[in-house]
């Protein structure tokens, strides 16, 4: 059913918010102070590629570094990437065949407000 669910997420939708993701990184690449910006937007993209049986955990002992990066993520545009993925969330929600992306949705909001030192797990 994951594989199935990944299919679909990625025909409606998916594929152009990985493609989204990979371009605004490299962008963000261009400068050396934006390089750890782009690498966690690389992160956001393989999760919209795959998300049905992956997860985002904590990886554990976050400095305060990963602390300041995140404040300077959520000033700088996570606070609307994050957002948009809920709005997306609940819209879904909406209808019953919905919620399993509603629900995807929602875990990319989670790492879209705070990727300094989180990680995807695949399951």
């Amino acid at each position: 059913m994951k594989f199935l669910g990944n299919i679909i997420w990625l025909i409606f939708g998916g594929f152009l918010t990985a493609v989204g993701y990979l371009i605004a990184s490299l962008g963000l690449m261009i400068t050396i102070i934006g390089i750890p910006f782009g690498i966690q937007t690389i992160k956001l993209s393989l999760l919209a590629l795959w998300p049905f049986g992956s997860k985002v955990i904590d990886k554990g002992s976050s400095g305060c570094l990963s602390v300041l990066m995140n404040i300077f993520w959520i000033i700088f545009g996570g606070l609307c990437i994050c957002l948009t993925h809920l709005l997306f969330g609940i819209l879904l929600y909406i209808t019953i065949i919905g919620i399993p992306f509603g629900t995807q949705h929602f875990k990319m909001a989670k790492l879209a407000l705070t990727p300094f030192g989180k990680e995807i797990v695949r399951r």
